[in-house]
């Protein structure tokens, strides 16, 4: 069976930064293989593009460049934000606000994102809102470990409303 739209597909691979030789960035290994549906949306575009018709047992090893991955960094995306806002029972929490820490920060209708600190004055906040591989060209080498027809279940996953979106109709869409 090859990689087509709707079926579940495992696979495993080792992420580099520009090719073989670059930066490691991540391994996954068959203990924890990457399982996702093809073309639900879950993975960047390009990533599907050069594995689409590969069957388990295919290798694949191909490059992706960063506009076509996590995009360009963005030097708006880097803001200072109040030091005040990391305050908790009055005090600072000096646990959580080091120099390249990543925290979950959430904006003020309730959008969940990441942001990594870089520097720390006595008022402020330095933060980078760039995905992490913003400005990143990404190298995968792997091996198609399965691929298989996608379970109803799978393709229309239960919506379990933890993400407060409000539709607690129990509606069984997901919230993006």
């Amino acid at each position: 069976m090859t990689i087509s739209e709707n079926k579940f597909v495992s696979l495993i691979y080792e992420l580099k930064e520009n090719d073989i030789n670059g930066n490691h960035i991540e391994t996954v290994t068959e203990e924890n293989a990457l399982s996702f549906v093809f073309g639900s949306g879950q993975m960047l575009p390009e990533f599907e593009a050069n594995i689409k018709d590969l069957k388990a047992d295919d290798k694949f090893d191909f490059r992706i460049e960063a506009e076509k991955a996590y995009g360009p960094i963005y030097e708006d995306a880097k803001a200072d934000v109040p030091k005040d806002i990391f305050m908790h029972e009055g005090k600072i929490d000096e646990t959580i606000l080091y120099v390249e820490n990543v925290l979950p920060m959430q904006d003020k209708d309730g959008n969940v994102f990441y942001g990594k600190i870089l520097a720390i004055t006595e008022d402020t906040v330095k933060m980078d809102f760039n995905h992490p591989l913003a400005g990143v060209n990404l190298h995968f080498a792997g091996k198609i470990v399965g691929v298989r027809e996608a379970t109803d279940e799978e393709l229309n996953p239960k919506h379990d409303h933890s993400c407060g979106c409000g539709c607690e109709s129990g509606c069984d869409t997901s919230c993006e």
